[in-house]
């Protein structure tokens, strides 16, 4: 069985050193053997591991979600309701924050078309970050 250096873990699963041993520290990547030199020694399923988490934090998944997550990974046996719940929870999130943008992206164009692109004084951008009351999405 081929092993990696905590180096080559890092560089195959794309996260970084300093990342692998906050996770070892928080229990996600649990139970990494040494070599005799007392160096961290990667197998192909911590290296797989590092990969899901990399993946699942580009997703936005919050640790403890990705805690679940693994825990359900570990054993493949089980009914995959738990898993759908978390990934159902965070696309919840994911489109609660697009309808937020959305709405900064309304209240920003609106700020825009009132600008008379004079001097600052009379600036419309200016007023309205000034005063939030003038904004007619506030949900930003």
């Amino acid at each position: 069985m081929h092993t990696y250096s905590i180096g080559e873990a890092a560089r195959i699963s794309g996260v970084k050193v300093p990342t692998i041993r906050y996770y070892e520290q928080i229990g996600l990547m649990p139970g990494i053997g040494r070599t005799e030199g007392n160096r961290r020694s990667y197998g192909q399923d911590e290296v797989r591991r590092l990969a899901f988490i990399r993946h699942s934090r580009e997703l936005g998944f919050e640790l403890d979600a990705i805690r679940a997550l693994l825990a359900l990974q570990d054993d493949p046996h089980q009914s995959c309701a738990a898993a759908d719940a978390i990934a159902s929870e965070r696309l919840v999130e994911v489109r609660a924050k697009i309808a937020s943008l959305q709405s900064l992206a309304a209240e920003l164009e609106r700020m825009l078309r009132g600008c008379a692109h004079g001097e600052v004084g009379d600036c419309r951008v200016i007023e309205i970050l000034a005063d939030h009351g003038q904004c007619r999405f506030h949900q930003h």
